[in-house]
């Protein structure tokens, strides 16, 4: 192999440093030595490169040049599995098993045996599921989801994120629910504390010790949180967070967001409204919506941090629990930022209104089939 003065000035410009990677820098390097007068057991042992890549890639460059140090893509054998089973696979995964199987979902395993003995053709399980990665499908996960049946659904939504997106300037916007039913749980054995390579353990069984509401009250513009407990789940429980929340902001006009549970629409939450002139104002989600109450989003957190996974020995203990929670978050809280406007969340309403829809008519025109069949 001879090199050109102007071959030499091309490698040195593509070496790099370190030892062999598999680089094109790497490459160069090999291909310099071997001018130099190295033996390739030498270049070799240099690199960290076995001989036959040294040899491989000596040869690459003396047929095609500095291009031949590029790593070639193979462009690999036929495709084994016909598209048309590619096709059916992929329906399948977006429709119910069929009946017969007795299951609620694909599986990978169920798959791969379903096309064997409907289509005669062998699929392996790892095949589907590299299938399912490549279309981004996922069978065993599922998600939820409510469409609101309310009349006035887009009406409620543009009051509600107009208060979220442009609050109204020196008035005050809370974002209110209640979180009912907040058990305190003992365990029937001590736990056992987090450890090197192990989790934290508790007992599978517990005690009941009693149950609290929650009520809170979201400031959407600093994040602050007014709470309330309670042991019942009334209207004057309501209402004594309600009094809090005025009373935290004096003189100011307080809008309060929240849904539509029965101590919200009862008759002395009306009267006591109507007593507040109008310096509280009700602003109402739609039926079905709460996802729309940022306070949920808060009462998600707390749920996490602290209810799920704690251990209580009596109510007292739990409103403990709560109200240092509540004093923490208070200390450094910031507010949810809510960008979703209004026409968006109803333009996504709608798209899967429609989609629900046309399922609901395909579903009464297969029944219409089988009744006839």
């Amino acid at each position: 192999m001879a090199l050109s003065a102007e071959d030499r000035a091309e490698l040195q410009a593509a070496v790099g440093s370190g030892s062999y990677d598999g680089s094109v820098s790497a490459r160069a390097q090999m291909v310099l030595w071997y001018d130099q007068g190295y033996r390739k057991m030498e270049i070799a042992a240099m690199s960290g490169a076995s001989r036959p890549t040294v040899d491989k890639w000596l040869a690459r460059y003396e047929r095609f040049g500095l291009e031949g140090l590029v790593s070639m893509t193979s462009p690999g054998g036929p495709r084994q599995i016909p598209d048309r089973i590619r096709a059916k696979v992929l329906a399948l995964t977006r429709a119910t098993p069929p009946s017969s199987l007795g299951i609620s979902h694909w599986s990978s395993t169920e798959m791969s045996r379903y096309i064997k003995k409907t289509e005669g053709v062998y699929v392996s399980q790892t095949w589907v599921s590299r299938l399912w990665r490549e279309n981004g499908l996922a069978p065993w996960r599922q998600g939820t989801f409510k469409i609101s049946r309310d009349p006035h659904f887009e009406d409620k939504v543009r009051d509600v994120v107009g208060l979220y997106l442009d609050p109204p300037e020196g008035e005050v916007v809370v974002s209110v629910d209640a979180k009912s039913g907040i058990q305190a749980l003992d365990r029937t054995q001590p736990l056992l504390p987090i450890d090197f390579g192990k989790t934290q353990k508790r007992t599978f069984d517990y005690a009941r010790m009693g149950t609290t509401d929650l009520y809170a009250a979201l400031d959407i513009r600093t994040g602050r949180v007014i709470s309330s407990l309670s042991q019942t789940h009334a209207t004057p429980d309501f209402l004594r967070l309600m009094k809090k929340v005025v009373a935290a902001y004096p003189g100011q006009k307080v809008h309060v967001v929240l849904d539509n549970a029965s101590v919200h629409l009862s008759d002395d939450t009306e009267k006591w409204l109507v007593k507040q002139k109008g310096q509280v104002v009700f602003h109402f989600t739609p039926t079905g919506a709460s996802w729309m109450n940022q306070i949920e989003i808060w009462n998600g957190i707390i749920a996490r941090k602290l209810i799920r996974c704690g251990t209580f020995r009596s109510v007292k203990a739990l409103n403990r629990e709560i109200e240092a929670f509540v004093k923490h978050w208070n200390s450094d809280c910031k507010p949810f930022e809510w960008k979703a406007t209004a026409e968006e969340i109803i333009g996504k309403v709608r798209v899967v209104t429609a989609r629900m829809e046309a399922l609901l008519r395909a579903t009464e025109i297969d029944d219409v089939a089988r009744r006839a069949a």
